[in-house]
């Protein structure tokens, strides 16, 4: 959705009809109401949304009024990219930086004033039903506004996901899309409930899956390790190896089989890519963990049915 196909008279009036729609209704205002920009995407994860935006500078205000005319019941995150913006709702006044996180809700007034830095302002929400958060309402109503730091910890694997969700949706499975959102239902429960109290615990299946998820994370970012395995896995999340692969019985996969699939796949997209066609094979096997070159030729082959050299050839023919 984009104010690019609205004549420029319309786009600020538009915007607002859009906003009030996709978040809740607010009365927008803006400086730049003769050259107004918006672009917005979403995706459905049917127990959760996340929505992209990037937005001309504006201000924002729900008030009572517009409360009554429709409230979502929920709360929403907010995730900044780039832009400052001043969040003010309940007794909390913050100004969020790149990488700041904040929640606010959709039944007490805001207030918002995205700063003026000479770029559209780029977001990313994530909608979640009230009814769907499993902390008590009361509590997470004291987190409205206030400036939540993301850049570690469970904040860190929130933001990457919900990232990762917002631009790989288009070519996920429709039938995948509740599962995301129930991923990032639990990673956000998870983030408000640490700094609501460090030591407050989470359902037993939400903490699971939030524990998966940290998993699949740390796979992620070690791929290169070539010692990664099962028992440094288990040892950075404090769980034994028995819990670990009791983890992954839920999958198709082991522990090893997802390292090693993970690996081949990073392996394979570099084979490919044309900025790398002059890197050796065996320089892209080590830096995807394998130990030797011949380990990684012989899992390729099994994996691709060829070897990594005639990959790259069909690749580049």
């Amino acid at each position: 959705m984009s104010t690019d196909l609205v004549p420029r008279q319309d786009r600020l009036e538009w915007w607002a009809h859009l906003s009030s729609h996709e978040i809740a209704p607010i009365a927008l205002s803006t400086e730049h109401a003769d050259d107004f920009r918006g672009q917005a995407r979403s995706v459905d994860l049917t127990v959760a949304r996340v929505a992209e935006y990037a937005t001309s500078p504006l201000r924002g205000r729900r008030t009572p009024a517009l409360i009554r005319r429709h409230d979502p019941d929920g709360y929403w995150l907010f995730l900044v990219h780039n832009s400052p913006v001043r969040l003010e709702q309940g007794h909390h006044d913050s100004v969020l930086e790149a990488g700041d996180i904040a929640l606010f809700g959709t039944s007490h007034p805001f207030a918002t004033e995205f700063v003026d830095a000479g770029e559209l302002t780029r977001l990313t929400l994530m909608f979640i039903p009230k009814r769907a958060l499993p902390l008590p309402h009361d509590k997470v109503d004291r987190l409205l506004a206030r400036k939540l730091p993301a850049r570690s910890g469970t904040g860190a694997i929130l933001t990457r996901y919900l990232t990762g969700v917002r631009e790989q949706a288009a070519d996920c499975d429709p039938a995948d899309l509740p599962r995301l959102g129930t991923i990032a239902l639990d990673l956000a429960a998870a983030f408000l409930a640490g700094h609501l109290d460090p030591g407050r615990q989470l359902p037993g299946d939400s903490h699971h899956r939030v524990l998966a998820a940290r998993i699949d994370a740390y796979i992620d970012h070690h791929l290169g390790d070539p010692g990664l395995g099962p028992a440094v896995i288990a040892e950075h999340h404090h769980i034994s190896v028995r819990t670990l692969h009791v983890l992954f019985q839920q999958r198709p996969e082991t522990v090893s089989a997802t390292i090693r699939r993970r690996r081949l796949e990073r392996s394979r997209a570099d084979l490919a890519d044309p900025r790398l066609k002059d890197r050796p094979i065996g320089e892209i096997a080590l830096r995807w963990g394998f130990k030797t070159t011949a380990d990684f030729s012989r899992a390729f082959r099994g994996a691709y049915g060829m070897s990594p050299r005639e990959h790259r050839q069909q690749a580049f023919a």
